[in-house]
């Protein structure tokens, strides 16, 4: 589209046409923008109804619209059937499966196997066909980098997840890639590298007790990613006093924007964050250190913040894992460890706590907490995954009300942050099991097992894109409709 200035200046030189002369430059004009507009509504509905272009989908909210009446996403399948094909992986990722169009795009780690190059990996993005299953391109796209004292291995940091965590983006044009070790790569739809940086080599080691996974989001031509970080040394990594920021970056060449920082007054790792940045109406979310903030995107300037779920920064090891998410006119904010989520007013200015700007908390009840899973909002209710609670449960978004809740199945644990689409809540375990649930009553609809028997630490959410679901368990991509 033109800015401001550019039609000015069209219409500037449009004096100096003849009557007729202007008359069909006008036509044609107007005929070029008309195509314009569409492509972007095309595009805009492509988006929104056939592609699962970022971690939590074309809403940021975990769920996929039902915009086609005839569309019915699929509620039976396993590792042996109901799949239209499969993909095989080198290694384990907790990254969501990210899809545009014909292309669906993955990462993952490959650990060499020799015993002379013990430490030594590989941090892979994949392309496969949409159709088929088929490998497009695959690159090798870490740079070996190291925080600290050389610590961890090219492709891990500690035993908890690897580097291949955070989810990839697209804007229709790239996929960008980012990984634990700072590693930020984009690469067009043919697999040409567009650009590359680390985080870590601009900005300093990471602060973290374990593994960094916050996942990039791409929003209205800006590339954003959150570093919400400890101020102090930990286990040799990083320096004193570091600072939490918000990073804006030019999707196009990676080069920074701006960078805001992101003051808290949270103690050690309470300052952590693993969420991911999620933009609502012209405001850049963020969860983390012990707040819950709201930003403008075009500089990164605080419009506002509301805390705090830990009383006086009094827990010092409340690491925050699920991201916002909106509905209905709140936000929510997870508290960690069997904590209470809160529901915080949209629309607010200045800094809030305690009452002033809350909606709602599950204070009072116990159930309705989650650790890891960040909540999904499908169908005007919020859907409440408890990884430590072991329940699944449908909330009222104004009141807080459990309207409905399930125990969920099994030995394992349930991590996976749930998505939803045409009636059905797909989530999945360490073990690799999808559970499908009713989200009007919580039927259990089917239970899949997707991975090896012995297979645990499966991390990845499933992705929903048009009528199909894509799931990915440590060894495997499915392809489901």
């Amino acid at each position: 589209m033109l800015e401001g200035r550019q039609w000015c200046s069209y219409c500037f030189g449009m004096r100096y046409l003849t009557a007729p002369t202007r008359f069909f430059s006008l036509f044609f004009f107007s005929l070029s923008v008309c195509g314009i507009l569409a492509a972007g509504k095309s595009l805009s509905n492509n988006s929104s109804s056939g592609n699962w272009m970022n971690w939590r989908g074309p809403f940021y909210n975990g769920s996929s619209p039902n915009d086609s009446g005839d569309r019915s996403l699929p509620s039976k399948f396993d590792e042996d059937k109901g799949y239209k094909w499969k993909a095989t992986l080198p290694g384990s990722s907790a990254a969501t499966p990210i899809i545009f169009n014909n292309y669906v795009f993955v990462s993952s780690v490959r650990q060499f196997k020799d015993p002379m190059q013990k430490g030594r990996g590989s941090l892979l993005a994949f392309c496969f066909d949409r159709k088929s299953g088929e490998l497009l391109w695959q690159r090798d796209a870490g740079s070996g980098y190291r925080p600290g004292r050389g610590d961890g291995t090219d492709y891990m940091l500690d035993s908890k997840s690897n580097y291949a965590s955070p989810s990839a983006v697209t804007d229709g044009q790239r996929v960008v890639f980012f990984f634990g070790n700072g590693d930020l790569v984009s690469y067009r739809f043919d697999g040409e590298e567009e650009w590359r940086r680390n985080i870590q080599e601009d900005y300093g080691d990471f602060c973290f007790q374990w593994t960094f996974s916050s996942s990039p989001t791409l929003h209205q031509g800006k590339l954003y990613l959150p570093v919400l970080q400890r101020n102090e040394i930990v286990h040799g990594r990083g320096k004193p006093n570091s600072q939490s920021f918000l990073l804006c970056m030019d999707p196009s060449t990676g080069k920074t924007i701006w960078r805001h920082i992101r003051p808290s007054k949270a103690k050690k790792e309470s300052l952590e964050s693993f969420g991911t940045i999620i933009p609502h109406e012209g405001q850049l979310l963020v969860a983390g250190g012990d707040v819950l903030t709201g930003h403008d995107p075009i500089s990164g300037k605080e419009i506002w913040r509301w805390g705090t779920w830990n009383p006086n920064h009094k827990q010092e090891w409340w690491r925050l894992v699920p991201s916002p998410v909106v509905g209905s006119g709140v936000v929510l904010a997870c508290a960690p460890k069997k904590a209470p989520v809160f529901a915080a007013k949209l629309g607010l200015s200045g800094t809030h706590e305690g009452e002033s700007g809350l909606v709602w908390s599950s204070a009072k009840n116990e159930t309705l907490t989650t650790d890891v899973p960040t909540p999904l909002y499908y169908d005007g209710k919020f859907f409440i995954l408890s990884d430590l609670r072991k329940n699944l449960s449908r909330v009222h978004p104004k009141t807080g009300e459990i309207e409905w809740s399930i125990p969920l199945p099994g030995k394992y644990k349930w991590r996976s942050s749930p998505t939803a689409g045409d009636g059905k809540i797909y989530t999945m375990n360490h073990n690799a099991e999808v559970l499908v649930v009713s989200s009007k009553d919580g039927t259990i609809l089917h239970l899949a097992k997707m991975g090896g028997a012995y297979d645990d630490n499966t991390r990845s959410s499933v992705a929903i894109a048009g009528n199909q679901i894509f799931i990915r368990t440590n060894e495997n991509l499915y392809c489901i409709d």
